[in-house]
């Protein structure tokens, strides 16, 4: 029996019963597996996979969409994946084209690695800017900023959490954001004068501590948080900076985080990400933005 062309296998939606199967994908790319990561991509987006002839997974990808239920203003990629045994061969490009015909006229993002940048300017994707991923153990030398208190999160700060998102971010992630509490370890808020003025999460991924999203209103709010999710953990941290906001890279460099990758911020149908960057610190994860 002969084995069918890679063009002729068909493509799917994935599940959270393909969990496990998207981290062995995960792994064999050598990435982390990814688990937790996985679970929530897999049940707040849609994922698209091709399976082998043998029944594994050879390509997937997660797309979430961010807006009004069925009128999405903009939708994130993540996780394109290819097995290396089928690398080179046009499976990416054949799931991107694929993402890209059901979008429509919907605005893409995704952040790209040097390796995956070829690939995405080819389908007509634009470099509008730069994340850098840290990560290290964090070693606090000072006290938080002055004038800027934090503390943990409650059920009741959800609302003004959303509101300040949507400042921040541009288009809802409500269906996003309301699995934080499930999804995190520690989320936490920044006030002054009895208002929410920032807030970030700290998520469990693999050995480390992720933060994101981490949305403040400045940069000295930007690092009271990060310092009151530090406290929080003995696990490393890593967190994916804005570029822009060259004073907080700074300052988390100075305290232990150390530079492990530079991945590119691309949009496709529109000239810029919407929101307001100056307080977008850094994004949920460079898989959903």
């Amino acid at each position: 029996m002969s084995t069918p062309p890679l063009s002729a296998l068909p493509m799917r939606r994935l599940t959270l019963r393909d969990l496990t199967a998207c981290a062995d994908l995960s792994e064999d790319r050598g990435w982390p597996r990814e688990e937790h990561k996985w679970g929530l991509l897999l049940s707040a987006g849609t994922g698209y996979g091709i399976s082998a002839a043998d029944g594994g997974l050879l390509a997937a990808c997660v797309t979430t969409d961010y807006g009004p239920p069925g009128r999405p203003e903009l939708t994130a990629i993540g996780m394109v994946l290819v097995a290396e045994h089928y690398a080179r061969q046009g499976v990416g490009r054949r799931l991107m084209r694929q993402v890209l015909a059901e979008a429509g006229p919907t605005p893409l993002t995704l952040h790209a690695t040097s390796n995956g940048r070829p690939l995405y300017e080819e389908l007509g994707f634009k470099t509008v800017g730069h994340v850098e991923m840290v990560r290290g153990h964090f070693r606090p030398t000072e006290a938080a900023a002055p004038g800027v208190h934090t503390r943990r999160a409650t059920a009741e700060d959800l609302p003004t959490i959303l509101r300040l998102d949507a400042e921040v971010f541009g288009p809802d992630r409500t269906h996003m954001l309301t699995r934080l509490p499930a999804f995190a370890d520690q989320l936490q808020v920044a006030e002054a004068d009895g208002e929410i003025i920032g807030y970030a999460a700290a998520w469990p991924n693999m050995d480390t501590h992720v933060i994101g999203p981490l949305i403040a209103r400045d940069t000295d709010t930007a690092k009271a948080l990060v310092a009151s999710l530090a406290q929080g953990t003995d696990r490393e941290l890593r967190t994916d900076i804005d570029v822009r906001h060259e004073e907080l890279l700074a300052w988390i460099k100075a305290r232990g985080l150390e530079h492990r990758g530079l991945n590119a911020v691309m949009v496709h149908g529109i000239p810029e990400l919407p929101g307001d960057w100056s307080r977008r610190f850094a994004p949920l994860t460079v898989a959903a933005g």
